[in-house]
């Protein structure tokens, strides 16, 4: 009898999202699980703590065998009776990983560290070899710094990445990071261990992102915040060097990635797409509606800044009266700003603003006239390219690939499919607004404009097309390893 192959087993790796969090890249993952059914599929997920992440929000498909979460917070920093004290050959190693760059950090030795001390690791980090190394670092680059202020803040790195590092590895034939950051760094050194490929799929560049936020972020004040920046391009460095393919949505951030040391060779731009069949036969539009609709498809987090999409919709409906805005999107990942959004509202008195909650975007699309996206930091965004897929006209942020899926490349003859304006700018996404409101013919122009790209550029079909090659060709290479 001829022996039945066995079934290839891909682990994805993502932070902060799938399956807990409903969004972009989760409904990402969710495709690509879906539809390489003939793959088994393992997610190893990074979650904050288990009140905020303790529910599926996707029906997880057969294939999906298992579902492994690390929490962050699960560990206090509760030191154990006694100090730990460390080897001489354990102080190296922590302070190669601590102190030294990535090419010289000996990964195993590492391992062999936080796998020997999984259950104390906070007492690693408040024991006396860790407490030297930051005196060390303290001395050359931060001593105008408050010393407490600086180790907490040190710690407070360390123990989230060694808390990662001190989960079994799940078995897989390759290993997929959907992000560098924490979900990079554990794929990089299973990677390592296991001599299996490594894949990683950027949808935003990870690194400029928490800049973004650590420069906002009122948790972490003055020196302290180029700390933690450094430790973020890191962890992003020791991911593009290890892996083996870098994958970007658009061009731009591909060169970005480079920028930040990801070796040329190893990059790769596959843009995401959109099954257009599913948008040929929406719904029937309402009938004489007398109101002009703004749709917005988004969840309720600051990092899409509804607070600026409501403050630039109440100016544009001080001018165009009978607009409406819908906007649809979870507002249970982030009660308080949620709360924060509604309370805005209250103030301003603006008319006809609606929160739908969490829909299926396809029942609602043939009801908006345009649609908005006021992000700080995007990636592809999905709603945007779906939003085109449907013949709508834009507004959307300059961020990510915005200002290319509506204004095209170069070499791109279709025209525009709405308008890009600054970001967090009330006044120019307010007359963006307007601009739209009031111009019917241009409206049904740019959406003909954005469907026809789609339909040359961003077809699904395409997108897996490439994800199956890039799966089989390190599929192949695992295998051959795995030979010799």
């Amino acid at each position: 009898m001829e022996k039945q192959a066995t079934r290839k087993r891909i682990c994805l790796i993502c932070e902060g999202s799938y399956p807990y969090v409903a969004g972009g890249v989760s409904t990402w993952i969710q495709m690509l699980v879906e539809q390489f059914s003939e793959y088994d599929f393992v997610i190893w997920s990074i979650a904050t703590n288990r009140r905020e992440m303790n529910e599926y929000k996707y029906n997880l498909p057969a294939n999906l065998l298992d579902i492994r979460t690390v929490y962050l917070e699960d560990y206090p920093f509760k030191p154990g009776p006694g100090k730990q004290k460390l080897t001489e050959n354990e102080r190296e190693a922590l302070k190669a990983l601590v102190l030294d760059e990535d090419a010289a950090i000996a990964w195993q030795s590492i391992l062999d560290l936080i796998q020997r001390y999984r259950l104390r690791l906070v007492d690693v980090l408040m024991g006396e070899a860790f407490f030297s190394l930051a005196v060390d670092l303290y001395q050359k680059e931060y001593s105008r710094t408050v010393f407490n202020d600086y180790l907490w803040n040190l710690r407070s790195m360390y123990f989230p990445l060694m808390k990662v590092l001190a989960d079994d590895f799940p078995a897989a034939d390759l290993y997929h990071a959907v992000s560098t950051g924490y979900a990079g760094l554990i794929g990089s050194v299973t990677a390592h261990v296991t001599k299996k490929p490594l894949i990683i799929t950027e949808h935003g560049i990870y690194t400029r992102e928490r800049e973004e936020e650590i420069i906002k972020a009122e948790w972490v004040i003055g020196d302290f915040k180029m700390l933690w920046i450094r430790f973020f391009y890191k962890l992003a460095r020791i991911a593009y060097l290890k892996a083996d393919r870098v994958i970007a949505l658009f061009e731009h951030n591909r060169n970005l990635q480079i920028e930040l040391g990801c070796p040329l060779e190893k990059t790769q731009v596959i843009p995401n797409g959109v099954d257009l069949a599913v948008f040929a036969t929406l719904p029937e539009p309402e009938r004489n509606r007398a109101s002009i609709r703004v749709g917005a498809v988004v969840r309720v987090v600051p990092i899409k800044d509804i607070k600026t999409m409501l403050l630039a919709f109440d100016h544009a409906q001080k001018q165009v009266p009978q607009l409406e805005l819908v906007i649809c999107g979870p507002l249970d990942e982030d009660l308080e700003y949620a709360r924060e959004c509604q309370q805005l509202l209250a103030e301003l008195g603006t008319r006809q603003v609606s929160f739908a909650g969490r829909v299926q975007v396809r029942d609602h699309l043939a009801g908006f006239d345009l649609m908005l996206l006021t992000s700080i930091s995007e990636g592809q965004p999905l709603a945007v390219m779906e939003g085109m897929a449907a013949g709508i006209a834009q507004v959307a942020t300059h961020v990510g690939a915005c200002q290319e899926l509506l204004l095209g490349t170069k070499s791109d003859d279709l025209g525009e499919a709405g308008r890009v304006v600054p970001v967090m700018d009330v006044e120019r996404i307010s007359q963006a607004i307007v601009e739209l409101a009031r111009n019917p013919s241009l409206r049904r122009q740019m959406g003909l404009a954005g469907q026809k790209r789609m339909q040359r550029l961003y077809q699904k079909n395409d997108f897996l097309r490439q994800y199956q090659e890039l799966y089989a060709q390190w599929l192949t290479v695992a295998q051959h390893s795995q030979g010799d």
